[in-house]
């Protein structure tokens, strides 16, 4: 007996990509719009960006700084998911519902960390 398969997984080509790519934006639209968190980090991310583009610094190290904002929006991305497939489940005080959305908490706080160390390393070797 075949194991069931999400009619969203029938699409295949150009056409899956296309579908694919709808649902990236409904994920961004929604992220912009019930998370403030998400919003926050976009904004840093444009200022953060605009800032490494205008520096004079190698290309390498633009790409690191812009980089590490990307994967800071990733990160709390996924934490976001993560937090509304424990809501979806209940919204119940469980443990196991806390160290879920207590261990995405800690991916992001992580992320935030990385961005922090890595801009900091980079803005100190450029101006001292």
């Amino acid at each position: 007996m075949a194991e069931p398969v999400s009619e969203f997984k029938s699409k295949s080509g150009l056409k899956r990509i296309m579908v694919a790519f709808g649902y990236s934006m409904d994920g961004f639209r929604s992220a912009w719009r019930t998370e403030a968190a998400f919003r926050q980090e976009m904004l840093l991310m444009v200022v953060g960006t605009v800032s490494a583009l205008s520096m004079s610094i190698s290309a390498f190290e633009k790409f690191m700084l812009i980089g590490v904002l990307v994967l800071m929006l990733i990160v709390e991305l996924i934490n976001s998911a993560i937090e509304a497939v424990v809501d979806r489940i209940s919204l119940d005080q469980h443990p196991l519902s806390k160290n879920a959305k207590d261990f995405g908490s800690a991916a992001v706080f992580l992320s935030v960390g990385l961005a922090l160390t890595a801009w900091g390393v980079v803005l100190f070797n450029r101006f001292y």
